[in-house]
């Protein structure tokens, strides 16, 4: 459980939230290696994502479901879940994350096409049945390891019990794939679209039987 100071808020964002959710999440992962490899410069890498992150959040259609960890009003967390009727995505939602991320990285013209092999091998790799989708989980780093990650996993994954459905995500970071290994995630793929670039995991969850 979350600390007794912070709360879990389950409703769309204002336009005020939403950028305060991709500065947490740009904060978050600043020294992932797969942003680190696309955008070696610190100062760019930071501009890059949280542009980037704002794109993603505005562009995950209208079934998304977006989970806020606050602490004095302040988002400090963010959990974004696409349910089973909300992917694939809609051309005009791909096409708008697509120029999201190619806005991110106009600072660093030769990562365009490394990114976009990575989206594409995304894509690719994505079960076609229906399930729950975790496209984004960050906390700021003053917060990890305080339960607000899990607070913001824990309720979907119920869902998914309940429902019979599995879920499904991808993790540019090693360190992740024991992290979810505890919600009941297994890697399904490591993902090499770029020679010399990163690996990426992808992981899914089949529900537990109650």
């Amino acid at each position: 459980m979350p600390r007794q100071d912070v709360s879990i808020h389950d409703a769309p964002l204002s336009k005020r939230e939403l950028q305060d959710a991709a500065l947490v999440a740009a904060r978050a992962f600043h020294t992932d290696p797969f942003f680190e490899y696309l955008s070696p410069m610190a100062v760019a890498r930071a501009r890059g994502l949280a542009l980037y992150f704002a794109s993603l959040l505005r562009h995950l259609g209208p079934t998304a479901r977006i989970l806020t960890g606050r602490r004095d009003g302040a988002v400090i967390g963010i959990g974004a879940w696409i349910p089973p009727e909300g992917y694939p995505f809609t051309a005009s939602l791909q096409l708008a994350q697509t120029l999201g991320a190619l806005r991110a990285l106009y600072r660093v013209p030769p990562s365009i096409v490394r990114g976009l092999r990575y989206l594409t091998a995304i894509e690719t790799a994505h079960p076609k049945e229906p399930l729950w989708y975790l496209q984004l989980l960050a906390c700021d780093a003053q917060h990890q390891g305080t339960g607000v990650g899990t607070a913001l996993v824990e309720g979907v994954l119920a869902e998914c019990d309940r429902d019979g459905i599995a879920s499904y995500l991808e993790t540019q970071k090693e360190a992740n794939l024991a992290y979810y290994g505890r919600f009941g995630y297994e890697v399904a793929a490591t993902l090499n679209p770029v020679r010399d670039g990163p690996p990426l995991w992808t992981l899914r969850r089949e529900p537990r039987q109650r």
